[in-house]
């Protein structure tokens, strides 16, 4: 018998160290969750107090508590500045007690911030950064990246333009780490595709004047002129096209297309424009439910966007894993989201890859008219699910180091 008991005692102590996040419990007695968004620049509105509150909902909607222990929500803004961003993270992760940190919608920033938190064992829920090399060359074990990435959205308007034969493209694209990563993953999908890039021009982030980035493509005549871009750029960029009547003759493609961004230009200006989307606020009872409570959250100035959806539907599975595993540790938590579906109002066959790729279905969205628009924020028709194994990036076709070759 006791040597039985012997035997019993090692095993469960084989297993506890097999485990090691679930011994060392919740560090600093307080989990901890740091958004780091734009709050000021071209971004904001897609993210920025969004994103905040958006992670205080997913907070307050989980009991305000985890695993006994209470959970708090901080903020910085990181300007689209990596150095900003990086170090405002060494100072949370170092001597604030931060966890994690999520949304992070500017890239640069992003892959600053991931080597602070591969060096540190801190988790990211990237749910606002955009570039794929996240889940390729700047992998990091601690790192999901949650909402989309350059690839999807390219992938998915790409195919959609190259189906009706429009195969001669000209390429506008924001000149950050962001708008490269999307210039190539749209040149590599057209050319595959039978078609060709006949130009291309790089613009400032937050540039104050787009009409000979418009000029150019106008002058290229490319069937389809596609904006590398976000938030106020490509507004700016639709709206100037617009007023050089380039979209008379020219079909344009934003890879990134917000709510606030239609909202912004109008259906007048904006109808017709074909994109892929991680979330519409319309579609489903569900996404209508979380949509009007973050509409009356916000004053009733805006409904969520793809970012604010994202950042809400991370930050409730991270405290679902904590609850589960009975840990902050970061490594535990991305495993252990690894080994779990993801299926929400925001995640449709939802799973978590090897590469930290969350893998999810997009929607093929197209703007309505304004006689087909039932009143405000009645901006999308949904054409088409594109599911998420066919609109992200194949992992074998990446480079991250935690792939097993």
């Amino acid at each position: 018998m006791k040597r039985l008991k012997a035997i019993a005692a090692l095993a469960a102590s084989v297993a506890t160290a097999a485990l090691p996040a679930q011994a060392q419990g919740i560090s600093g007695d307080v989990v901890k969750i740091a958004v780091l968004s734009d709050m000021s620049g071209p971004y904001a509105d897609t993210a920025g107090r969004g994103s905040v509150e958006a992670t205080k909902m997913a907070v307050e909607d989980f009991g305000g508590t985890v695993d006994g222990k209470k959970i708090e929500v901080v903020f910085a803004d990181h300007q689209g500045k990596a150095d900003v961003g990086a170090s405002r993270a060494r100072t949370w992760f170092d001597t604030e007690g931060v966890d994690v940190v999520v949304d992070m919608n500017n890239s640069a920033v992003a892959m600053a911030v991931y080597n602070l938190a591969k060096e540190r064992n801190k988790l990211i829920l990237t749910s606002g950064g955009a570039s794929d090399a996240l889940t390729s060359e700047a992998c990091i074990p601690t790192a999901i990246h949650y909402t989309y990435d350059t690839y999807a959205m390219a992938s998915g308007v790409a195919h959609a333009m190259l189906e009706k034969g429009k195969k001669d493209w000209y390429i506008m694209a924001v000149d950050y780490a962001f708008g490269k990563a999307g210039a190539e993953t749209v040149t590599n999908i057209v050319t595959k595709g039978g078609g060709k890039i006949v130009g291309r021009t790089n613009f400032p982030l937050n540039a104050s004047d787009f009409s000979s980035f418009v000029l150019q493509a106008q002058e290229s005549k490319a069937s389809v002129v596609t904006m590398v871009s976000a938030g106020n750029d490509t507004i700016n960029a639709i709206k100037s096209a617009n007023q050089f009547g380039l979209m008379k003759k020219q079909i344009v493609a934003p890879q990134f297309m917000f709510i606030q961004d239609v909202h912004s230009l109008g259906l007048k200006t904006a109808q017709g424009l074909t994109f892929a989307t991680a979330f519409y606020w319309g579609r489903t009872p569900e996404t209508r439910a979380f949509s009007q409570r973050f509409f009356e959250r916000m004053g009733k100035k805006t409904m969520p966007s793809m970012v604010h959806a994202g950042t809400y539907s991370a930050v409730t599975q991270y405290l679902k894993a904590i609850a589960a595993i009975h840990s902050d540790d970061g490594l535990a938590v991305a495993k252990y989201l690894k080994s779990k579906k993801i299926e929400d109002f925001f995640s449709q066959n939802g799973h978590v890859r090897e590469d930290g790729r969350m893998v999810h279905d997009l929607y093929l969205a197209q703007v309505k008219s304004s006689e087909e628009s039932k009143g405000p924020w009645d901006y999308y028709k949904i054409l088409a699910t594109i599911p998420g194994d066919k609109a992200f990036r194949p992992m074998a076709d990446g480079k991250c180091a935690l792939v097993k070759k």
